[in-house]
C-alpha cells in the first residue's frame, strides 16, 4: 500500500472508532454525564477548535519540527443510537501529516505526541504501544470531554524503518446547525437519496452482506432503517444502519466473530475496540470505495450495525 493511501486509511478508521465513544455514552445511562453534557452543547466550531488544540498540544513541543499538512475537517456522520437508529448529533474528524522531517523520526515524533498528551491527563484507549515495533500506533481519549485521538506512524520504507507520522483526532457528538430552530432542518439534514444514486445500492449491499455474516436475527424494523443522506460543506455521505435482537455476550461474541471473518475475506481494513459493553466493537474500512462499516454491542444485548459511504461513486463489488 502507498503511503498516502495507507494513511487516508488510518485517518477513516479513526474517524469510525469515535462511534464508540458516542455509543458507550448512549448506554452508560449516566455514566458519563458530565461528557454527555458537552457534547450536548457543542457545535461544529467549538468541536473543531478544540481538536486543533488537542494537535496542537502534541505537536508544539516536537523535535525535529515537523510541518503541519491538514486533512478536514471531514464529517463523520450521524451518530449510532440505541434507538435502532441515529439521531440527529453528528462528528467530525482532522488531521494532520507531520511532514518535512526524516522518516527516521516518525516513531520518535508518535511518540513525543504521545508523552505531550499523557502530561495533559489524557488517558489509554489500549494499553501503551510496545515500542520495540518499528512502526507504533497510540490511541487515547480526552477527558471529561471525550475526544478520540491516534499518532500513528506509516510504513515509507520498512527495511530502513522509515516512516511517515500522522495525528488525527476526532470529536463527540454535537448538535448540528439549526438543531433547535425546526424539525425542518432536520429532515434536510437526513433526508432520503435519490433512488438513481449507485451509493445507494452499494451501501445496501455491504450491509445485506454484513447481516448475512451476522447470522442473527435482524430487530424489528424502525424509523431508522433506510439509507439516508447526510450533507455539509465537506461531501455527501449515505448511511444506513439497522439492528440486531438482544443477544448473549457469548452469541455477540461469536456473530462479530463472524463477521470479522467475512470482511477480512472481503478486503477490509479491520479493527476491535473496546466500549463499556462486555464485547468489543468492530470497525472495518472497505478502502477501495472508502466505506465504512460500524458494529457496536450496546447495554441491551444488541448490535447497532451502520455503514456509512460516499454518494455518487460507481458501485463496487466484494470479492
Amino acid at each position: 500500500m502507498k503511503p498516502r493511501t495507507m494513511m487516508v486509511a488510518v485517518a477513516l478508521l479513526a474517524v469510525a472508532l469515535a462511534t464508540a465513544a458516542c455509543g458507550s455514552e448512549q448506554d452508560g445511562q449516566g455514566k458519563h454525564d458530565k461528557a454527555t453534557s458537552k457534547q450536548v452543547t457543542m457545535d461544529e466550531e467549538q468541536a473543531t477548535k478544540r481538536a486543533e488544540e488537542i494537535i496542537h498540544q502534541a505537536v508544539d513541543g516536537m523535535s525535529p519540527k515537523p510541518t503541519l499538512k491538514r486533512s478536514g475537517p471531514v464529517p463523520v456522520g450521524p451518530c449510532v443510537a440505541d434507538d435502532h437508529g441515529s439521531d440527529d448529533r453528528l462528528q467530525l474528524s482532522l488531521s494532520y501529516d507531520l511532514t518535512g522531517v526524516p522518516g527516521s523520526a516518525a516513531k520518535k515524533l508518535v511518540r513525543q505526541a504521545r508523552d505531550a498528551w499523557v502530561k495533559q491527563g489524557y488517558k489509554f484507549q489500549d494499553s501503551d504501544e510496545d515500542w520495540s515495533k518499528p512502526f507504533p500506533t497510540v490511541d487515547m481519549r480526552t477527558e471529561p470531554d471525550d475526544f478520540w485521538m491516534d499518532a500513528v506512524t506509516g510504513v515509507v520504507d520498512r527495511a530502513k524503518g522509515e516512516g511517515l507520522a500522522s495525528i488525527g483526532v476526532t470529536s463527540p457528538c454535537f448538535a448540528p446547525a439549526g438543531d433547535s430552530a425546526s424539525k425542518a432542518d432536520n429532515t434536510a439534514l437526513h433526508s432520503a437519496p435519490t433512488a438513481d444514486d449507485p451509493g445507494v445500492r452499494r451501501a445496501l449491499d455491504h450491509s445485506s452482506r454484513i447481516y448475512d455474516a451476522l447470522r442473527v436475527r435482524h430487530a424489528t424494523r424502525g424509523e431508522g432503517d433506510v439509507v439516508r443522506t447526510v450533507q455539509d460543506a465537506d461531501g455527501t455521505w449515505l448511511h444506513h444502519d439497522w439492528s440486531t435482537d438482544p443477544l448473549t455476550a457469548e452469541e455477540a461474541a461469536d456473530a462479530i466473530g463472524r463477521a470479522h471473518a467475512h470482511l477480512k475475506s472481503a478486503n477490509w481494513t479491520v479493527r476491535h475496540v473496546a466500549t463499556d459493553a462486555p464485547v468489543p466493537a468492530l470497525f472495518a474500512l472497505h478502502e477501495e470505495d472508502e466505506t465504512v462499516a460500524q458494529l457496536v454491542p450496546s447495554a441491551e444485548g444488541t448490535l447497532r450495525v451502520a455503514v456509512t459511504t460516499p454518494a455518487a461513486r460507481a458501485t463496487v463489488t466484494d470479492t
